[in-house]
């Protein structure tokens, strides 16, 4: 294992950030965070961080930083997309990916199926939840995925009824939440209207994506108010992007509203090809560390995490994206 400091390894609690002490005393009175005492987070670097990935990277690699996340403590970890390979090449071996990995009786390991076809190569791989991914955007859903977003989600209606018919949980996406790169603004009331048909047709959770990183805490704060006059607080996460610079600030923000699940990505691993200039998912040793400073519990071992950063930046032959990681790991 890396040079990591001791104060990092050992865990610090929000009493070392002043600043983010002061600042939520501040508002919420002295002693009361008005902040969740746990936070699930949900990883999505082996999926939504490695799946525009120019070159081919072998599936043993990533079945390997799979097997490394899963000794972090992460309760849900993405493993795979079972898409067409003409669109994403990247997760062509999905099925090998999933059949591969070491699962862990204590983890979830869910996967994308945008239609019933992907569902079913899935399940019959041994999916037990899968996701579908949705957009606030007229022009991002034509673009993205040739449809509609009322054509969209009925073809999620069909794979929803069908994981239901055989007890797997499904997971929703909406995407474009805080911006579009076509139509740039995007109506909070768009958010929340595609957020509560997917809530309605099924999904346990919703996650909404920043997708180009382009939200702020204001925009955040605006559009979950509308959101959360839909779809219960409890089945809400959020997925920021950091193309800005504003992804922990948003997750704040978002957490002082009771928001208790996160989104993010190892070694901030990922981006959207859509969005130029997109930098990828916020980085979940970033995450980690706020939340430990805030002492927030998430069950999840930041050094583990770290290594599984490094095994795949190697593997990629680039650099972190993951502040923290910069600042600590030392191989």
């Amino acid at each position: 294992m890396g040079n990591i400091p001791t104060a990092v390894k050992h865990c610090l609690s929000y009493k070392d950030y002043p600043w983010l002490a002061d600042l939520l005393q501040e508002e919420q009175g002295a002693g009361k965070t008005g902040l969740p005492e746990y936070v699930k987070i949900v990883e999505v670097g082996p999926r939504d961080g490695l799946q525009n990935e120019k070159e081919i990277i072998p599936t043993r690699t990533k079945i390997h930083l799979i097997d490394l996340l899963s000794e972090s403590g992460l309760t849900v970890i993405e493993a795979t997309s079972f898409v067409s390979s003409k669109w994403v090449p990247q997760m062509a071996d999905h099925t090998d990916v999933l059949l591969g990995i070491k699962r862990h009786p204590h983890i979830q390991y869910p996967v994308l199926t945008p239609n019933m076809q992907g569902f079913q190569a899935a399940v019959a791989a041994g999916a037990t939840e899968v996701a579908v991914f949705g957009t606030a955007s007229e022009s991002f859903s034509r673009k993205n995925i040739n449809c509609s977003i009322e054509e969209s989600l009925q073809r999620f209606e069909e794979v929803i009824k069908s994981a239901k018919a055989v007890n797997i949980p499904v997971r929703g996406y909406v995407s474009c939440v805080l911006g579009c790169p076509y139509e740039k603004n995007i109506e909070p009331g768009k958010v929340a209207e595609v957020a509560k048909k997917l809530y309605s047709m099924g999904c346990y959770e919703i996650s909404l994506g920043d997708t180009i990183g382009v939200g702020t805490p204001g925009t955040m704060a605006t559009m979950l108010e509308c959101v959360l006059k839909e779809v219960p607080r409890e089945a809400l996460a959020v997925h920021c992007h950091d193309t800005y610079g504003q992804a922990l600030a948003n997750i704040l923000t978002a957490l002082q509203m009771g928001i208790s699940v996160v989104d993010s990505s190892v070694a901030g691993l990922g981006g959207c090809p859509y969005a130029e200039g997109a930098s990828g998912n916020v980085a979940t040793e970033d995450v980690v560390y706020m939340l430990t400073g805030l002492g927030i519990n998430t069950g999840v071992d930041l050094c583990k995490v770290m290594e599984a950063g490094n095994f795949i930046c190697e593997a990629l032959n680039r650099k972190t994206n993951s502040k923290v990681a910069q600042a600590c790991y030392k191989p």
